[in-house]
């Protein structure tokens, strides 16, 4: 998947649903351009998100395809959110597109699994915490105002949790090692264990700590979250971070083995409870 704003990932997901729909029908761009009176370059550019589409033209395109009426309004609301504006969009300037475009695919999910093998997820993190944290992978290179600044993002990012109205599902496998690692000062770290004992209460949320003890298994090349989303026709994805770069895997084969990874993951963590007793056994440590 390639970087880009917000728009740009709803685009993109569209675009990938009109290519199947295509494919599926065992059409070519030409025969498609051929059957609706357009170009062969237009059917080209909608399918690779260069352009958007009108809900007239993505009508004629779901006529051809015959696809069942009750799929389409899923759709049609998506080409019609393409062009909306995220929270996020006020941020432009201190965010890396990359970082948008994941934000924008969190902020359409409905189910989130994740592994973090080095630090508190993202959503799961205080405000002081997250600030030692972007300091350090900044490396005082940006501005006091721009650490702020993305700070302010991650809190943001957290409402996907607290809101009342579908808030979004998360499960996450935490290991030990990133619980124990000290980041910042002893009032940071029991303020952080605070903040996961209180997102471990909520229904949505499910946190599990992968002993140490455990040193091998599925995931030892690193952190991944698999992306579930409300539609169909949004598949699901995988993402995963590096210091330079981000990977998003689609492939239903890839996906698989991350998805079967998160399986094994918390078949091997502490139970939920176990979890939090121990996240309290932490806490003591730094009274």
């Amino acid at each position: 998947m390639a970087t880009g704003r917000g728009p740009t990932v709803r685009r993109r997901r569209l675009a990938g649903e009109l290519r199947r729909l295509r494919e599926r029908k065992e059409m070519t761009l030409e025969e498609v351009a051929e059957r609706l009176g357009w170009s062969a370059a237009k059917v080209s550019r909608i399918e690779t998100a260069r352009v958007g589409i009108t809900s007239p033209d993505l009508t004629k395109m779901l006529d051809l395809y015959e696809l069942d009426p009750g799929k389409r309004p899923g759709l049609h609301a998506l080409a019609r959110t393409a062009r909306t504006k995220g929270w996020w969009d006020a941020y432009a300037e201190s965010l890396p597109s990359d970082y948008a475009t994941y934000i924008q695919l969190e902020a359409d999910a409905a189910f989130i699994r994740s592994y973090d093998a080095m630090i508190v997820h993202g959503l799961l993190q205080t405000e002081d915490y997250a600030g030692e944290i972007i300091r350090s992978a900044l490396m005082g290179l940006s501005s006091p105002g721009e650490v702020e600044r993305r700070v302010e993002v991650r809190m943001t990012r957290q409402n996907l949790l607290l809101r009342e109205e579908s808030p979004l599902r998360f499960w996450n496998v935490i290991d030990e090692a990133a619980l124990t690692r000290r980041v910042g000062s002893a009032a940071v770290m029991r303020g952080q264990y605070a903040k996961l004992r209180e997102f471990a209460d909520r229904d949505n949320v499910t946190i599990q700590v992968l002993p140490s003890a455990n040193a091998t298994h599925p995931a030892t090349a690193g952190t991944f979250a698999v992306l579930e989303f409300r539609e169909s026709y949004e598949p699901d994805v995988a993402y995963v971070e590096t210091m330079t770069s981000i990977l998003y895997v689609e492939s239903d084969a890839e996906l698989y083995r991350y998805t079967l990874a998160f399986d094994h993951l918390r078949a091997m963590a502490l139970g939920p409870d176990e979890s939090k007793k121990l996240i309290m056994r932490l806490t003591e440590q730094f009274l």
